[in-house]
């Protein structure tokens, strides 16, 4: 068993507890998550450091952090299989943001584009963190040695800034860091904004977005409001560049049902939209629900909720303290006394 974990290569991924989980996190990743574990040694964390670089409400970001780890647990995440924790209870993240800070240059950090992004969105707060948080993430990805780290579209710069820490790292001080790769996944749905469907579907947009907390109301409600298009021909067809609003819901429905977009095509031959929405709602409310159920149920156990963040926090820390220790006597700090 010890020989098989060795073998296993590193998946490592977070995701900010600035809102519930949603069908696009749900479909395009966690909901695939899963079945890693059997290749992969996974450990996903609630990254709540990260979040604070936006003004958070403590009460909700706590309540947030918590129902997040039993999302994923509900989405399949095993905790026996998998390493899940909350990104401050591993106080080697922080350690290793501030040493990788000073080995990141400015002008790396100036072309982040989420960094333009956020700040255009928090012109009344835009401190340090917004700036360095990519720092940080590579701490994130650096301490445990990951191999791969999968990433949407939108993380692809912070992987390659990453790799350009690392290298930049072990050409100074020898082999320090695993140099990771990006995972793309070969399964998952790219889910866009039910109101927005030219946009990814964010938690910026609620009535747009379907969160996997959503009462079965309130997710038939958002569905029969989507955006499809405003074209006179109201057959359900698949054509991302025509009809980006039924292409959408049209993914989605595949995602859910498994169904492929002609066999799509033609259930809905002749119906329109009127009853196409509906479908959708009805299908993605059916695929939720044991998920939500089951989240529900977690969140209500909190002894099983502390026991499960508890021993992925010890044994994620035991992995990153290892990486800190080796970054602290390469860069030449007096080795600690206890």
């Amino acid at each position: 068993m010890e020989n098989t974990e060795l073998s296993k290569k590193v998946m490592l991924s977070g995701i900010q507890p600035s809102g519930d989980l949603h069908l696009g996190n749900y479909l395009g990743a966690v909901k695939n998550w899963a079945t890693l574990a059997e290749e992969f040694d996974c450990y996903y964390f609630m990254a709540d450091l990260h979040s604070i670089t936006v003004r958070q409400n403590p009460a909700e970001l706590r309540r947030r952090s918590l129902a997040q780890l039993a999302q994923y647990i509900a989405c399949g995440l095993d905790p026996e299989k998998n390493t899940l924790f909350i990104q401050s209870h591993v106080h080697e993240h922080a350690e290793l943001g501030w040493i990788l800070n000073c080995y990141t240059m400015f002008g790396e950090l100036s072309r982040m584009t989420q960094f333009k992004d956020k700040c255009a969105k928090n012109a009344d707060n835009i401190n340090g963190g917004l700036f360095t948080y990519p720092s940080l993430m590579a701490a994130d990805i650096l301490l445990y040695q990951a191999d791969y780290v999968p990433v949407g579209e939108d993380q692809k710069q912070h992987c390659e800034l990453t790799r350009d820490i690392a290298v930049r790292f072990n050409n100074i001080y020898g082999e320090t860091f695993k140099v990771p790769e990006p995972y793309i996944p070969k399964v998952g749905a790219r889910i866009m904004g039910l109101m927005n469907p030219t946009s990814k579907m964010s938690k910026s947009d609620p009535q747009g977005c379907v969160f996997l907390l959503d009462s079965p109301e309130e997710i038939a409600r958002k569905f029969k409001r989507a955006v499809t298009d405003s074209d006179t021909e109201s057959c359900v067809r698949y054509a991302p560049a025509e009809k980006p609003g039924v292409a959408n819901l049209m993914s989605i429905y595949s995602s859910v049902t498994g169904k492929s977009f002609e066999e799509i095509e033609k259930e809905f031959q002749g119906k329109g939209y009127g009853a196409f929405k509906p479908a959708v709602g009805e299908a993605v409310i059916e695929a939720l629900r044991p998920v939500r159920e089951e989240a529900q149920r977690i969140m209500a156990d909190k002894a099983y909720l502390q026991q499960v963040y508890t021993q992925g926090a010890q044994k994620a820390s035991a992995v990153a303290r290892r990486t800190l220790r080796k970054v602290y006597k390469r860069v030449g700090f007096v080795e600690k006394p206890f």
